[in-house]
């Protein structure tokens, strides 16, 4: 039997709600849904832009049901077998009220019913659907789908991802730059925003002729860490570098790029953590600085949106990693743990790599929260490569 009509559950996490139909790819998708779901048109937009934006060639139906009534949920889908005899039901998802009354139709018409095991990453038949027994599910999410599932949205980032494969050779040397003058590096970022300041509506200048001693962030003043720049100018990232000591200071970055990641403290470990995961060769897709938007808006002022550092995607499980260069605080945990939830689901794993050693506070919440924590010692070692496949291999 060849299933046309597919009956779901409607379930608040998100890929129960369409991975069979990215699978099976039925004529129909009908969702009994509760009536606050059925009555909101923007919840209900934001599905058929994910089908628009997966081109899954399905008609979308929501009907409205009383979830937690079995016998309202049952005469529902007695009603879509009577009109769509060559429907089947996913029961993956849903409340216990709505499988209980699944079971009850399916003992009564004898529809095909079947479910997905997360585990297994794989359907099996419960009843009548042997189409989907042992079916492996062979769909793999770029990170954008996943944000477009939950009713959001990807907007551009700090980081146009698209021309770091021009930089990705020098990350590795950018990095142990940095561990070896990390106790300087916020030195070094606030000199870079102090000497390399653009004015207004002007473009990028990447020349810098500057004081020796510029006013840092507390009104003392700070020279230029020397060592630092030395090292910057061996990997490429800026040339010419001239220091008349007490005096003056000059040199050019190498491009737009390198100079925004000279400006921000943060840059040069998500860099590497981006590029650790391209080389863990695990991953469908990578991206540093995956902004998304809550409410799937595409101008600024239509949503909140939250920056993801380093995102990633396995198939169809997501990674949501933080990167610290300070100490993790609980509201780094949290906030990590609520984006992972709301936009990634039950599968959806999350770590938080700090350049710090962490508190042993730290690691209790988050391992409360399900957060794998990286910190100095795995990024001086190398083990983090190995720490990354590890937690997208575990069940």
């Amino acid at each position: 039997m060849k299933m046309k009509t597919l009956i779901e559950l409607y379930d608040e996490r998100p890929l129960e709600n369409v991975l069979a139909t990215e699978v099976f790819k039925p004529q129909n998708t009908i969702f009994l849904c509760s009536a606050e779901v059925a009555k909101n048109q923007s919840k209900k937009q934001k599905m058929y832009n994910y089908i628009n934006h997966r081109h899954l060639d399905t008609r979308v139906t929501f009907l409205e049901t009383k979830l937690n009534v079995a016998k309202d949920v049952e005469k529902r889908i007695c009603e879509i077998v009577n009109k769509y005899p060559d429907c089947a039901i996913d029961v993956t998802g849903g409340s216990d009220a709505a499988l209980f009354a699944a079971g009850a139709v399916n003992a009564k018409y004898n529809i095909p019913a079947f479910t997905y095991s997360r585990k297994q990453n794989t359907f099996y038949n419960i009843s009548g659907a042997l189409f989907a027994d042992g079916k492996k599910n062979e769909v793999s999410y770029k990170v954008c789908d996943f944000f477009y599932m939950a009713g959001g949205s990807m907007r551009k980032g700090r980081v146009d991802n698209r021309l770091l494969v021009n930089y990705l050779d020098s990350f590795e040397n950018f990095f142990d730059l940095y561990l070896r003058h990390k106790a300087n590096w916020q030195k070094l970022t606030t000199y870079m925003q102090r000497v390399a300041v653009t004015p207004k509506n002007q473009p990028i200048n990447l020349k810098v002729n500057a004081s020796y001693w510029v006013k840092g962030d507390r009104g003392n003043y700070i020279s230029p860490p020397e060592k630092a720049l030395v090292e910057l100018e061996k990997i490429g990232y800026i040339h010419n570098l001239k220091i008349i000591k007490d005096k003056n200071i000059s040199f050019e970055f190498k491009d737009a790029t390198t100079r925004a990641w000279l400006r921000d403290v943060g840059s040069v470990l998500e860099l590497y953590v981006y590029k650790v995961c391209l080389d863990c060769d695990i991953f469908t897709d990578v991206v540093t600085s995956a902004v998304v938007d809550w409410d799937g808006g595409v101008n600024k002022q239509d949503g909140v949106t939250n920056e993801i550092d380093v995102m990633a995607s396995m198939g169809v499980v997501p990674l949501f990693i933080s990167c610290k260069t300070c100490e993790i605080d609980t509201d780094a945990l949290n906030e990590l743990a609520i984006l992972r939830d709301r936009f990634g689901g039950k599968m959806a794993k999350a770590a938080i790599v700090s350049a710090r050693h962490c508190k042993n506070v730290t690691r209790h919440r988050a391992a409360e929260l399900g957060i794998f924590v990286i910190e100095l010692d795995d990024l001086v070692s190398g083990r983090i490569s190995k720490m990354l496949c590890s937690l997208m291999k575990a069940k």
